[in-house]
C-alpha cells in the first residue's frame, strides 16, 4: 500500500497565497487544479501529479519558490 504522505506530495503544493497574487488566474486557467486557501494565508494546489509537476514547473518560471 502506498504511503499517504508522498501520495499528497504528488497531488498538491503549499504555498503562500500571496506568492499566487500575479498568477493566480493564469494558473487557473492553464491547468486543471484547485487552488484552496481555508486559512488565507497558505494556499493549496490540488490536482493530478501530471498537473502538479507541470504547475510546479510553471511556478518556478514565474519566480515561486516551490518546496
Amino acid at each position: 500500500m502506498p504511503d499517504p504522505s508522498r501520495l499528497r506530495d504528488s497531488t498538491q503544493i503549499v504555498v503562500p497565497c500571496d506568492a499566487l497574487a500575479g498568477v493566480k488566474r493564469e494558473l487557473e486557467a492553464e491547468f486543471t487544479v484547485t487552488v484552496f486557501s481555508p486559512e488565507g494565508t497558505c494556499c493549496r494546489i490540488i490536482g493530478s501529479p501530471v498537473e502538479i509537476k507541470a504547475v510546479s514547473e510553471y511556478l518556478t518560471r514565474h519566480g515561486v519558490t516551490v518546496p
